[in-house]
């Protein structure tokens, strides 16, 4: 099937040709007639399917022209990155056909992202707190809404943003179509199809946890996190088909702290990207790397979902993470639009659980690496990685039975009150009870 084969107008077919575009994805062919029948969609696509084409297209080919410019398609998602991202591509698809789309996300002014939206939005692209804000000032109205697009839910919640989502979709028309789209299917992503969703059809291109068939992964053993820093270097100096190469992390610390090392070894064409930079850092590191400037970017997996970057010819995974989906997403970012792609990990001995529950998502073993002779294995432990030693904790484990710390209450500490009547106590004292006086 190509484009042509679809339903939707000539200058979309047009526009699809220019960016190089010819035959839909998976995700793609199956998606298109559902939304274009008006029903609600829960789409299951793993990342790098094209999933942003797939409900761009028909969401874009159902839009009726209105002189107020109103917004008519509201489409969320988790990061600022994915904000461009998606309104890059509903720029180029709606191209001359009047559609004036726009981006709002948090982290700047947010007076120019009003501005803009006064000025015509009929698609608004956008993260839920920043559509939140905007709406809840009166400055974008929301009445008008007849298609809600939901991409990324998963990691939308893992962010915190299910309060926000909520009350952004109380502000919506009820007579609407949904659309969602989600590379997993959790009991709260169910929760929000049932509370907001009318019987949404269910769209699926590939299982959970499918890995791309064009990327070859390997895994290295490593003993420690020096040896890793060596042998990375050791790989970005000897393989020269290393061009384009994400690096990722788990956290915001050793992202900073690998920077350093990789860039006093390897020189210039090294940035790196995490929640703590600036926005104008992210987005410059970010487009550095797209338009080749920038070998290597090191990154946490804030760019794990959805940032498409075509080429990339590497993706290191310098720690596993403990959730064997985000190593789905991370490999993603590499064998993007049918191209090969190589996939490295390393892995220390206390990581070899999350290998476990990686090969058991993906239904598949990944292949070891041998390690290059002339790569140093270092010896030196940093103290976060030594084993965290649990002493005993004895005034838990003593014996119990009488002793020396335990031993019966003397004669004097024994004894126990007893309350006696005043009446009983007059009898004592006198032999008689004596009545008290009333009070004058």
């Amino acid at each position: 099937m190509t484009f042509d084969d679809l339903n939707i107008k000539s200058y979309f077919k047009k526009h699809l040709a220019q960016m190089g575009l010819t035959e839909p994805t998976t995700i793609q062919e199956r998606v298109f007639p559902v939304v274009m029948s008006g029903r609600d969609v829960m789409g299951i696509a793993q990342t790098g399917t094209g999933k942003t084409i797939g409900y761009l297209l028909p969401s874009l080919n159902m839009w009726r022209y209105s002189a107020k410019h109103e917004v008519q398609i509201l489409i969320l998602v988790p990061t600022r990155e994915l904000v461009l991202q998606v309104l890059e591509v509903a720029q180029q698809l709606s191209g001359e056909s009047g559609i004036m789309c726009v981006g709002v996300y948090g982290g700047v002014g947010m007076q120019p992202q009003i501005e803009r939206v006064l000025n015509g939005a009929d698609v608004v692209v956008g993260t839920p707190g920043r559509v939140l804000d905007i709406a809840l000032t009166g400055n974008m109205r929301l009445g008008q809404v007849r298609r809600l697009i939901l991409d990324e839910v998963d990691e939308m919640l893992e962010c915190g943003f299910r309060t926000q989502i909520g009350r952004v979709l109380d502000l919506l028309p009820r007579k609407r179509q949904n659309l969602m789209f989600s590379a997993t299917m959790t009991d709260e992503i169910e929760s929000i199809a049932n509370t907001y969703f009318n019987g949404p059809q269910r769209v699926e291109a590939a299982p959970v946890g499918t890995p791309l068939e064009n990327i070859n992964q390997c895994i290295y053993h490593v003993p420690n996190f020096n040896s890793k820093v060596n042998l990375l270097i050791g790989l970005l100096e000897a393989d020269e088909s290393m061009q384009r190469v994400m690096l990722f992390v788990s956290t915001i610390a050793l992202a900073d702290e690998l920077y350093e090392r990789v860039a006093d070894a390897i020189g210039e064409g090294v940035d790196y990207l995490h929640s703590r930079r600036t926005q104008s850092q992210r987005f410059g590191a970010l487009n550095s790397f797209r338009d080749g400037q920038t070998r290597i970017l090191i990154a946490t997996d804030l760019v794990a979902r959805g940032i498409d970057i075509a080429d990339v010819s590497h993706v290191v995974s310098f720690d596993l993470p403990n959730e064997p989906e985000q190593y789905i997403h991370r490999i993603g970012r590499t064998g993007r639009q049918d191209r090969k792609g190589t996939s490295i990990a390393m892995m220390t001995p206390a990581e070899e659980p999350y290998l476990v529950n990686i090969e058991g998502l993906m239904h598949k073993t990944i292949d070891v690496c041998d390690i290059p002779e002339n790569i140093e294995m270092s010896d030196r432990i940093e103290e976060w990685e030594k084993p965290i030693v649990r002493m005993r904790n004895a005034l838990t484990e003593l014996d119990a039975t009488p002793g020396r710390a335990f031993h019966e209450k003397s004669a004097k500490n024994s004894k126990t009150n007893h309350r006696v009547s005043h009446k009983a106590l007059m009898r004592q004292k006198y032999g008689k009870p004596i009545k008290k006086r009333p009070k004058k």
